[in-house]
C-alpha cells in the first residue's frame, strides 16, 4: 500500500509539474504578442507591410464561417485603407471536395478587392503553415495577420521566430459558438506551435517561389 501511495503522489506531483509548464508557456505567448497587436490607424503609420495575410476558419457549401467572414471583412477593411497592397488568402485546399481559398478570394472580388492583388495559399493547413509558406513560397517580410484574438497571439508568436517583422489585427466583432473548448484548444495548441517554432521543421507542403510583389493570378487554379 505504502508504494501505492507513493506512486500516486508522485504522478500527482508530476501532472502538477506538467499544469504548471503548459500554462506558463501559454502566457508567455500571450506575453510575447500582446504589444503588436494594434488598431488600422496605428498601421497606417507603418511603411512597406508586403501583405495582409488573412487565416481561413472554415467555409460551408461556398460561403465562410461567420469567423471567417469577420475576418475577410476587417482584411479587406486594411487593404481598401493601405495598409499594404497585397492580400494572401491562407487556407486549406489539399482535398478536392474542400476548399477555402477560393471561397476566400471570391468574398474578396466581390467587395472590389482586384484579383491580381490576392494571392491564394492553397497548403494553409496549419497557423504554422501558414506563416512558414508565407515567408518561404511568397517570399514576405513584413506583414499583417488578422484573425480573431484567441489566436492572433499564437500566428504573432510563431511569425516572430520565424524572423518575420508581423503585426496582428483583431477580427471579433461577435460572439462565436464553442468559445471555451476552442480557448481549451488553444492552450494546447500554443504549446505545440511554442515547441515547433523553436525546431522550425518546414512546412508540410512547399514549392517553387511566389513573390507577393508579383500578380496574385497565378495562385489561381480556377478560371472565372
Amino acid at each position: 500500500m505504502k508504494i501505492i501511495k507513493r506512486i500516486i503522489i508522485v504522478l500527482i506531483i508530476l501532472s502538477l509539474a506538467l499544469l504548471v509548464l503548459v500554462l506558463s508557456i501559454n502566457e508567455a505567448v500571450k506575453a510575447s504578442s500582446k504589444s503588436k497587436i494594434l488598431e488600422i490607424n496605428e498601421l497606417k503609420q507603418i511603411r512597406n507591410i508586403d501583405a495582409i495575410i488573412i487565416l481561413g476558419a472554415g467555409v460551408k457549401n461556398n460561403n465562410p464561417s461567420p469567423m471567417l467572414k469577420d475576418r475577410l471583412e476587417k482584411g479587406i477593411d486594411l487593404y481598401k485603407n493601405g495598409v499594404s497592397p497585397k492580400i494572401i488568402m491562407s487556407g486549406d485546399h489539399t482535398k478536392k471536395d474542400y476548399d477555402e481559398v477560393n471561397v476566400m478570394k471570391t468574398f474578396a472580388k466581390e467587395q472590389d478587392v482586384p484579383s491580381e492583388d490576392i494571392f491564394m495559399d492553397h497548403a494553409g493547413i496549419s497557423t504554422y503553415d501558414s506563416i512558414y509558406r508565407a515567408k518561404e513560397i511568397f517570399k514576405v517580410k513584413k506583414v499583417v495577420i488578422v484573425t480573431q484574438e484567441y489566436h492572433l497571439y499564437r500566428a504573432l508568436f510563431i511569425a516572430n521566430e520565424l524572423g518575420l517583422e508581423a503585426y496582428g489585427v483583431k477580427a471579433d466583432t461577435r460572439k462565436y459558438r464553442g468559445e471555451f473548448i476552442r480557448e481549451v484548444r488553444e492552450i494546447l495548441a500554443r504549446n505545440k506551435d511554442f515547441v515547433k517554432s523553436i525546431v522550425k521543421p518546414k512546412s508540410t507542403y512547399l514549392g517553387e517561389p511566389i513573390p507577393v510583389s508579383g500578380n496574385g493570378d497565378i495562385t489561381n487554379d480556377k478560371s472565372d
